[in-house]
């Protein structure tokens, strides 16, 4: 089983922190085997080493898609979270600058209504 496989990229964002996405690129293909660790014998592998690596090699790459799969999606649903999070605050900003404005032209007007009056007072004891 000496097939040599065109190599396989994958591009992932995956969340670590809610405010930190670092885009990384794994190696998703060929596999690499570093030859038996143990030397505890010869086993017999029923079904064979061969059928067994060839069912193992679509299952771990179905594994890994869904990983990247739900790593995108919990990384997109972080974005979200802060650009709404960004968006509450900027409002909550914009809302306490309207009421300033608001509240010094209210101001403005009861201060010109008064003058007004006191004037009309004025005028009318001379």
């Amino acid at each position: 089983m000496n097939h040599q496989a065109p190599a396989c990229h994958q591009w992932a964002l995956p969340i670590r922190q809610t405010y930190v996405q670092e885009l990384r690129v794994e190696k998703l293909l060929p596999l690499y085997y570093e030859g038996e660790k143990n030397h505890f014998g010869d086993h017999i592998y029923e079904p064979s080493k061969k059928e067994i690596v060839e069912s193992l090699i679509p299952r771990h790459l179905n594994v890994e898609m869904w990983k990247y799969l739900l790593e995108s999606f919990a990384s997109e649903m972080a974005a979200r979270m802060v650009a709404m999070e960004n968006a509450t605050e900027n409002a909550g900003e914009m809302i306490k600058s309207l009421q300033l404005q608001f509240n010094k032209v209210r101001q403005a007007s009861i201060t010109t209504e008064m003058l007004e009056i006191v004037g009309g007072a004025e005028a009318l004891a001379k």
